[in-house]
């Protein structure tokens, strides 16, 4: 354990400070590092970096609020997040964040204008031509599975980009740094954007960047079913770009269901938490799910008294959508996934069973099958991945403590 000079000023790095409420969030934007604090803790933290000791610091905040403070435990605290400068290490200087002038002009008010008038052009095409409007035969679009699968894999890569682009840009127009990671929700493979310096932002100013990506979605909807009606052949069918525009728009479409999905801790969870002031909303959830089911086998309950005071009283109705979300999905997965994943099935079985199947039909099914089963053992490989993770993080837990 460090040990701290009460009598010497406390070499901090440049820090960020943001009340919200009674708390308030101090770090350092450099390597988005935060820790929340009482009021009257950051009242302590902002006399430290006033030039304070920390000895005459503990004598100012027992005057002022009329109680003793551990200071050395705050020094430790702040020694954690890494906010103190070591003997050997300069002082942070934060850098300009890149491409914030993109992300302001991608989010100027002309945009927005653009964004609405593209918008309200598909819904209009859908509306008075059927073919157009979402449905899962669209999905179906060539003959061949693995034109399929391939297809909308790569077209599903530029736009899993532009979502997360949205998100890092949206950020980066107010100064938020970004990363980009991989990780799995449920039976989903998802990309992530980490957007940790958002928590130094006013509350209010974090909302587009979180649903930015949730824009960029629906952005691509609206250009692929314009651009399939643009391209319909003379006698105004759909030609075959149309038919491969509205499978990769219905693909975006389910992307934009799932984001509802609330438990699965989606763009919209972490705006629902974020509008409630929520610090582990789903944390909170499944402890409290799980209390009940405790309850009801007569075991012994998780405490509960360690979970932030807003995430408790939130989970209290919330923990609720938990129970009723998982199933949903399944129920979803279902009714809507099942017709495409049987016709899938069976038309790989027909033809690998079948007499008199064309040669490039049964290449067709077998290279598609054996892709299926790469995806499912990538799948797998982040579940085992994340136990790992997660036993490993729990053996530290118990080390430390």
């Amino acid at each position: 354990m460090t040990e701290f000079d009460l009598d010497r000023p406390v070499p901090l790095h440049p820090l960020v400070f943001l009340e919200d409420g009674d708390e308030v969030t101090i770090g350092r934007a450099d390597v988005d590092s935060y820790g929340i604090f009482p009021g009257e803790g950051a009242a302590l933290v902002r006399r430290l970096v006033d030039g304070d000791t920390p000895r005459q610091a503990a004598e100012w905040f027992e005057r002022e609020y009329g109680e003793e403070v551990d200071v050395e435990d705050v020094l430790a605290g702040l020694d954690e997040l890494d906010l103190i400068r070591k003997s050997d290490e300069k002082s942070a200087e934060t850098a300009p964040v890149r491409f914030s002038g993109l992300g302001a002009a991608l989010f100027s008010p002309i945009a927005w204008v653009l964004y609405a008038g593209l918008i309200a052009w598909a819904l209009s095409a859908m509306v008075f031509e059927a073919d157009l409007r979402p449905t899962y035969h669209s999905i179906f679009f060539s003959d061949y599975y693995v034109v399929i699968q391939v297809g909308l894999f790569l077209a599903a890569i530029p736009l899993l980009f532009l979502h997360e682009s949205f998100h890092a840009l949206a950020g980066r127009r107010l100064g938020v740094r970004s990363r980009l990671r991989i990780g799995r929700r449920l039976y989903f493979i998802v990309l992530e954007t980490s957007l940790d310096g958002l928590v130094a932002v006013p509350r209010g100013q974090r909302y587009l960047p979180i649903v930015a990506g949730l824009l960029a979605d629906v952005l691509g909807i609206a250009a692929c079913t314009v651009a399939a009606d643009l391209t319909r052949h003379a006698d105004g069918s759909l030609s075959g770009p149309g038919r491969f525009l509205l499978a990769v728009a219905f693909a975006a479409l389910l992307r934009v269901v799932w984001q509802f999905f609330l438990y699965l801790r989606t763009d919209i969870y972490v705006l629902v938490s974020t509008v409630l002031g929520c610090v582990d909303l789903h944390g909170a959830a499944l402890r409290i799910v799980k209390n009940r089911f405790r309850r009801l086998a007569g075991r012994p309950e998780e405490d509960e008294s360690a979970l932030h005071p807003v995430d408790r009283r939130v989970a209290r109705w919330y923990s609720w959508l938990v129970v009723v979300g998982y199933t949903a999905s399944l129920t979803t997965f279902a009714l809507a996934g099942a017709p495409v994943l049987y016709r899938f099935i069976t038309g790989v079985l027909g033809r690998l069973t079948g007499d008199g199947v064309p040669t490039a039909q049964l290449l067709d099914s077998i290279v598609f099958g054996g892709v299926a089963l790469a995806q499912c053992a990538v799948l797998g490989w982040l579940v085992v991945r994340e136990r790992v993770r997660a036993r490993r993080d729990r053996r530290l837990h118990h080390v430390i403590h």
